[in-house]
């Protein structure tokens, strides 16, 4: 693959329900160390930019500008909890140059490399994409605040396994280039296609309870790594 792919891994210093959860130890290592780490090991990722009002917190665990890792400090008007994602991400792109951009969040800690490349792979093959977003699957049955059933008649029951499927963005994984972004101001483009991440890769640590999830999943890989 001839693409030049550029990673986007936005990171600011400040997490509201989780405090400090970037650079917290997980499994053995800060947060954000176990996707930087997925990323650098995908080969066809040119580099990973990122963008962060934390550069001094990140040398602090040894994460620093060499040559496939690029810091990029966060303009002033562009922190904050309130600033829209796709406000940094265009900043990204405008500085930074690439055939095909790949954006993820620190708070994945357990995507692997190996669906990280599949994910390119997908893209690369699928000519009719423009972008690739991850989602979950889900079979399940909802239901609106009011208790209103949405995809489903609980007076006629039927096996979860037939309902209408439906998909959940999961903030895993995004893939666009920087046509598509200038089409929608976003990350995901006119014509999408969506790409399953693996269940147990899907996580996103955004609550106190997920954090102990994938910590106690990472452990137990790390464990059977080491008796592998």
């Amino acid at each position: 693959m001839s693409k030049r792919i550029v990673a986007l891994l936005p990171m600011k210093a400040h997490s509201e329900r989780v405090p400090g959860k970037n650079f917290r130890p997980m499994a053995g290592k800060p947060l954000v160390r176990w996707i930087l780490d997925a990323l650098l090991d995908v080969d066809v990722i040119t580099k990973v930019v990122i963008n962060t009002d934390a550069r001094e917190l990140l040398e602090e665990i040894g994460v620093v500008d060499s040559d496939r890792v690029s810091i990029r400090d966060r303009k002033p008007e562009l922190c904050g909890d309130m600033v829209s994602m796709n406000l940094i991400l265009e900043d990204d792109i405008t500085a930074t140059d690439a055939d095909l951009y790949l954006m993820t969040h620190t708070t994945n800690p357990l995507i692997s490399a190996a669906t990280i490349r599949t994910a390119i792979d997908c893209i690369d093959v699928n000519e009719g994409a423009d972008s690739l977003f991850s989602v979950n699957r889900i079979q399940t049955r909802f239901y609106r605040e009011d208790g209103e059933a949405v995809n489903h008649d609980p007076d006629n029951l039927i096996r979860t396994q037939d309902l209408e499927l439906w998909f959940e963005e999961n903030s895993c994984l995004y893939l666009f280039t920087k046509e598509s972004f200038a089409e929608t101001g976003a990350r995901i483009g006119r014509d999408p296609m969506m790409y399953e991440t693996p269940p147990l890769e899907s996580l996103d640590i955004d609550e106190p309870h997920d954090w102990f999830v994938g910590e106690a999943v990472l452990e137990k890989r790390e464990r059977e790594a080491m008796q592998s």
